[in-house]
């Protein structure tokens, strides 16, 4: 979502919200802007599972905006930037996308980084 910064008065600024092409709307979690209300909703659920018992669901921490780039022959093709990277209790590692809309991009990205990587992408 873009904004624009209008002056109000020397001290103080107005923040214009325009309308996304996809309608997520910027939203703050912990002091973190997520670009979307989803992906702050699903780090709030991380952030609970911190507390779980069973080490399947316990969750030992995690990264956002992990960057995974995409070579083939040696030459870099694109990143893939993950939404987050959770580590579980019982030793699992998940690569997560937080996804409203599958643009085509998306679909082609997932599959070049599942088939480099050798892992796949959790979708929630």
């Amino acid at each position: 979502m873009s904004s624009i910064l209008i002056p109000a008065t020397m001290r103080n600024y107005l923040v214009v919200n325009k309308k996304t092409k996809y309608g997520n709307i910027k939203t703050e979690y912990n002091g973190i802007v997520f670009d979307s209300k989803k992906e702050a909703n699903f780090c709030k659920e991380l952030d609970v599972l911190k507390n779980a018992k069973d080490p399947k669901e316990k969750v030992l921490s995690y990264d956002l905006q992990v960057k995974y780039p995409i070579y083939i022959n040696d030459k870099k093709i694109c990143d893939y930037i993950a939404d987050f990277v959770v580590r579980y209790g019982d030793h699992r590692v998940e690569v997560i996308d937080v996804k409203g809309v599958k643009t085509d991009v998306y679909k082609l990205k997932k599959k070049m980084i599942e088939a480099y990587y050798n892992f796949k992408i959790v979708e929630k």
